[in-house]
C-alpha cells in the first residue's frame, strides 16, 4: 500500500498544534528494554531504584497483564511516570510503554489516558501485532490529535512489534509509514503461532531445527554430528535491512527461558552481530546480559580505533596485523566507535573501560 502523501508533507504535523515530527530518530542507547507490570505493586516499587541501571524501562499494558488488571496497570504507569525522577522525557532512563493491540477493548483508553497524563515523560509507545502501514498511520494521526490537545512540545515515537506473517511481509512499508517510527522488535512467540511454526519456545533455537554432517563413506553407520540452527535468522535479517533502509532501529524481542542464561546470551549476540541495537529484558538478570552483549568489547573498540587512525582520510588501503583494511573496513569500524561513544556517555563503567584503551598506534 503506497501513501498518497507528498514527500514535502511527510514531516508536517497531522493535527493543528501538534509538535513538528522529527526528521531523524535520535540514536539513544537502548540495549535493554526492561518490561515491568505497573499493576504489580512489588514490581512497581522497584522502578525508582532501577533508573540509571537500565537504558529503557517499559510499562507493559498488554500480554502478561490479565484482563481485570488492565485499568490498574494503566493507572500504575501514570503514577510511575509522574512521580519517578530521571525517568523519561530526556532523563537518565527512557520511559516506554507497550499498549494493548489496536483491535482490543483497551487500546483507545490506553493512549487517551497516557498522552494527557504523562505524554511529556513518555518517549516511545510500542504497538503490538502491527500488520501494515495502515496500523501505524492510524496511531500517528491519533497521537498527533492527543499531543495537540495536551500541548506537548515533542512527538511521542512509535515502535512496532513484528509478530505476524503479514507484518513480516509488510515490514518495509511499516518502517516507512510515519516519521514517528523509532524501531521494530521481533515478537517470536506470536509470530511462531501465526506462521504455524512447530515450536512452543519463546525465542531461541530448537534442537529439531538442525543440519547433519554428511556420512563418513568408510563408516556409514557411525554417529554423525548435528548442528542446531537459528529459527529466527531470516526474520531478524529482513527486519534489520528494513530498519536500516528507513533510519530506524531493530531489536531482538523476548527470550523466555529465564534460567538458561547461556542460550539467552547466545541469542542476544546473534541479534547484535546481525545489526540489532538492543533486546527485551523479562527479568533483571537479563539486563546485565543485554548490557554486556550490546556494548562493543574493549578488544573490538581497540581494533576499530586503530583502523580509524591508520586510514587517515578514509581512502585507499592499509595493512594492520597482516590484514588488509580499506574504506569498507573503516565504515564497519566507525559503527563500533560511534556506538562506544554513545554508550560511554550514559555508562560510567563502560567509559572507564573505553578510556583505558591505549591511544591508537599509527600504521
Amino acid at each position: 500500500m503506497s501513501s498518497s502523501r507528498s514527500a514535502k508533507d511527510f514531516f508536517r504535523p497531522l493535527a493543528v498544534g501538534a509538535p513538528t515530527p522529527l526528521t531523524e530518530i535520535p540514536a539513544r542507547p537502548s540495549r535493554a528494554i526492561h518490561f515491568f507490570d505497573p499493576s504489580n505493586e512489588k514490581m512497581a516499587g522497584k522502578i525508582p531504584g532501577m533508573v540509571g541501571t537500565v537504558d529503557v524501562l517499559l510499562g507493559n499494558l498488554e500480554d502478561a497483564v490479565k484482563a481485570d488488571n488492565k485499568v490498574a496497570a494503566r493507572e500504575g504507569l501514570v503514577k510511575i511516570g509522574q512521580s519517578t525522577e530521571g525517568l523519561g522525557g530526556g532523563g537518565t532512563t527512557q520511559l516506554w510503554t507497550r499498549v494493548n493491540a489496536l483491535d482490543s477493548p483497551w487500546f483507545l483508553d490506553d493512549v487517551m489516558t497516557l498522552v494527557p497524563a504523562i505524554g511529556d515523560k513518555l518517549d516511545v509507545i510500542m504497538v503490538p501485532k502491527v500488520q501494515g502501514a495502515e496500523d501505524i498511520q492510524y496511531v500517528d494521526r491519533l497521537l498527533a490529535q492527543l499531543e495537540a490537545k495536551a500541548g506537548l512540545e515533542r512527538p511521542i515515537l512509535v515502535h512496532a512489534i513484528l509478530e505476524t506473517a503479514r507484518g513480516v511481509a509488510n515490514v518495509e512499508e511499516i518502517c516507512g509509514a510515519s516519521p514517528r517510527m523509532q524501531g521494530i522488535s521481533l515478537g517470536p512467540a506470536d509470530l511462531a503461532a501465526d506462521r504455524r511454526m512447530k515450536t512452543t519456545r519463546v525465542g531461541g533455537g530448537h534442537p529439531g531445527y538442525l543440519v547433519r554432517q554428511d556420512p563418513n563413506p568408510d563408516q556409514p553407520d557411525a554417529s554423525r554430528p548435528t548442528y542446531q540452527q537459528d529459527l529466527w535468522h531470516y526474520t531478524i535479517a529482513r527486519m534489520v535491512d528494513a530498519c536500516a533502509m528507513h533510519g530506524i532501529y531493530p531489536y531482538y524481542g523476548p527470550f523466555g527461558d529465564i534460567a538458561d542464561v547461556t542460550a539467552c546470551e547466545d541469542q542476544f549476540r546473534n541479534a547484535f552481530l546481525l545489526g540489532c541495537v538492543g533486546t527485551w529484558s523479562l527479568h533483571p538478570k537479563q539486563i546485565a546480559i543485554a548490557n554486556k552483549v550490546f556494548s562493543p568489547s574493549v578488544e573490538d573498540i581497540t581494533h576499530a580505533r586503530r583502523v580509524v587512525a591508520a586510514m587517515g582520510d578514509g581512502t585507499g588501503a592499509v595493512m594492520l596485523d597482516g590484514k588488509m583494511e580499506d574504506d569498507a573496513s573503516l565504515k564497519q569500524c566507525l559503527v563500533l566507535v560511534r556506538l562506544a561513544e554513545e554508550l560511554a556517555a550514559i555508562d560510567p563503567e563502560l567509559k572507564k573501560q573505553y578510556d583505558a584503551i591505549d591511544a591508537p598506534e599509527e600504521a
